[in-house]
């Protein structure tokens, strides 16, 4: 068994613990401790029953964590010493661990870290190491959100629609340390979407997989960011692209629209031009509008603006940017390529290089900066 199948029995055997009365915070801590003996156990001899093995030795580890001197006889009244055999969760308890972690007194941060941490089956070094954070400083958010939810109790889970985003700032994490964010979201979105059968799930899903398929594409060797409209569509992943569009009709014949399956149609419809050229523009501006339905949003406007760019030229691209606030990140980005598309190469440099000086993170501004000095270069041989 490899890690992540190990991990994926996280959920189960945390359930099991919850369910029989042990507290959520001290249940997580020895769910972690059996799979620690667990990585060392099962290298010589994995057991038959593996999940069966997690909950009896997080069982004990848990016996251990809560008795004190003080306390032992009244632990040994509430909770049998073996938990009894067979006690596998049904998928409900699955679910309602998904929701304890978007508990709605924990900010996204924490959520995020609890849900890696006790769905995910991560570790505290390495969801501190995919976020770039000293070990004992996610240790401690971890530790606080269990507190928050042994604290106020399990009768105010998170809804389905805050387990979802929780999974998507997971997704968008990507990657970084020894851990693969985007795959590990992906992994507990197909997770979920077995579990709870609505659209917006599934919709979730196959944008993950559409924005996924394209990754390899999106940085150079050098780490240069490559636009969509560069990008070398033979490295997209086919695979994850057929799989994801699937979703997306199948999620949206069920007549349900959402914000998720909205931008999934979007994200299929790149996804399924075999050239640049051939993007339907016309029918992402549409979605974009639906869209606005459910996220009128600056970043859904700035986008919707370069759509409209596209589709119907670059003067009716920039009366759309018009709509957007002059502070939006990545405003100015947007302006300069529908300035440059519109032949205003001299605002267009200028533009860039103002983008480069806001740019949120280095491989954006090295991006603009080059887009600038491009544009310079052009100028100088007209």
């Amino acid at each position: 068994m490899d890690d992540v199948e190990l991990r994926e029995l996280v959920p189960r055997v945390l359930s099991v613990l919850v369910r029989r009365g042990a507290d959520f915070a001290t249940a997580e801590d020895a769910v972690q401790e059996a799979l620690i003996r667990a990585l060392s156990a099962w290298r010589s001899a994995p057991p038959a029953d593996p999940a069966g093995w997690l909950i009896t030795v997080s069982w004990r580890a848990f016996l251990d964590l809560t008795r004190s001197e003080a306390a032992r006889r009244d632990r040994e009244v509430r909770f049998d010493t073996e938990p009894p055999a067979g006690a596998i969760p049904s998928d409900d308890d699955t679910l309602r661990l998904y929701f304890m972690c978007a508990h709605p007194d924990l900010s996204s941060s924490s959520a995020v870290a609890l849900t890696l941490r006790a769905v995910g089956g991560l570790s505290t070094r390495q969801i501190a190491q995919a976020y770039l954070v000293p070990e004992r400083t996610m240790a401690q958010r971890i530790s606080r959100a269990k507190r928050v939810v042994s604290g106020t109790g399990v009768d105010r889970p998170g809804d389905v629609g805050t387990v979802m985003r929780v999974l998507y700032l997971v997704f968008n994490e990507g990657y970084s340390g020894d851990v693969d964010l985007a795959a590990e979201a992906i992994r507990l979105t197909r997770q979920l979407a077995a579990l709870v059968d609505e659209p917006e799930v599934h919709g979730l899903l196959a944008l993950m997989l559409l924005h996924h398929a394209r990754r390899r594409s999106r940085t150079g060797p050098d780490g240069r960011i490559v636009p969509l409209a560069e990008q070398d569509r033979g490295q997209w992943d086919a695979g994850l692209i057929a799989e994801g569009i699937v979703i997306t009709h199948a999620a949206l014949a069920r007549d349900q629209l959402g914000e998720y399956q909205t931008q999934a149609a979007i994200a299929a419809l790149h996804a399924d031009a075999p050239r640049v050229e051939d993007t339907d523009w016309v029918q992402i501006v549409e979605w974009y509008d639906e869209l606005l339905r459910f996220a009128d949003t600056p970043i859904v406007r700035l986008n919707r603006a370069v759509a409209v760019g596209e589709a119907d030229g670059a003067l009716a691209g920039l009366a759309a940017l018009a709509e957007v606030d002059d502070l939006v990140p990545r405003r100015e980005a947007v302006a300069a390529y529908l300035h440059e598309k519109n032949g205003d190469l001299d605002l267009a440099a200028r533009l860039y290089a103002d983008a480069a000086r806001n740019a949120p993170n280095l491989a954006e501004r090295d991006h603009q900066t080059r887009q600038a000095a491009r544009l310079n270069q052009q100028r100088q041989h007209q």
